[in-house]
């Protein structure tokens, strides 16, 4: 069966995330990532520009502002987001978790979720911004674009500081075997300087420093897709070369 004949392949939804091991921090710590985070984001396009507090019910959701500057907000809801089983003591190790939206609807909406702190050996810290469907919502087509997630990702590496990050499809992630190691290689990856040095890379792959972090690659200037085969061979090309080069390790 190809790409082109499942059909989960006919509505492509999108995200970015962005990884780290072992990394031991408290709630401040976490709050001014996160205030950072949200500082670099709001340049990229308009629709990254205003976030809420989380609330229990979405149609409540812009009556709670969140903003960069508020870090004894920002720290109180990291304080709160501990791991814990209902009754028990907290499980400090798994560090704590956060979600946040920007106030969109159903299909047009963004939000971020943030395991920070964490230093587990089994569980991986992680930064994930959902994105806007596709067709559905009348954001994405700007949104879902090589120039605007270039700038979330790479705002994500300056104020994470992962050791990659990538935005990509969930077809794209889902269609190749499980087993296959991370870091995954997407429509765009991030890989911080301690991984190694990024080989050169066939075209149109683009290659880009992002400040004495680390480096991005674009994989195409246009919308990447599991539609279209030439992506796919691409990516897994790239995969093969950064594999080789020591940036993945196989398990």
């Amino acid at each position: 069966m190809t790409a082109t004949d499942r059909p989960w392949t006919r509505i492509e939804t999108y995200y970015a995330g962005a990884y780290w091991g072992v990394r031991r921090e408290v709630p401040e710590d976490c709050g001014r990532r996160t205030a950072r985070l949200l500082e670099l984001l709001a340049p990229c396009d308009p629709f990254f520009a205003h976030w809420y507090r989380p609330t229990r019910s979405l149609k409540d959701e812009r009556k709670f502002p969140l903003s960069s500057s508020d870090m004894s907000t920002l720290t109180e809801m990291f304080r709160r987001g501990v791991n814990r089983e209902k009754g028990k003591p907290v499980i400090e190790e798994l560090g704590f978790n956060v979600s946040f939206g920007n106030g969109g609807g159903d299909y047009d909406r963004s939000a971020l979720g943030i395991l920070c702190g964490c230093y587990s050996e089994v569980i991986p810290n992680s930064c994930v911004l959902s994105l806007p469907t596709l067709g559905r919502s009348p954001n994405a087509e700007r949104v879902i674009s090589a120039p605007v997630l270039t700038e979330a990702v790479r705002s994500m590496a300056l104020a994470m500081d992962p050791d990659w990050a990538v935005a990509m499809s969930h077809a794209h992630r889902d269609m190749d075997d499980n087993d296959q190691p991370v870091p995954w290689v997407g429509w765009l990856t991030y890989f911080s300087k301690q991984r190694g040095t990024v080989p050169p890379l066939p075209a149109p792959v683009r290659i880009e420093p992002v400040e004495d972090k680390g480096t991005l690659i674009v994989l195409t200037p246009e919308r990447f897709t599991v539609a279209n085969p030439e992506h796919v061979a691409l990516a897994r090309r790239v995969r093969e070369l950064l594999t080789r080069a020591g940036l993945i390790t196989t398990r």
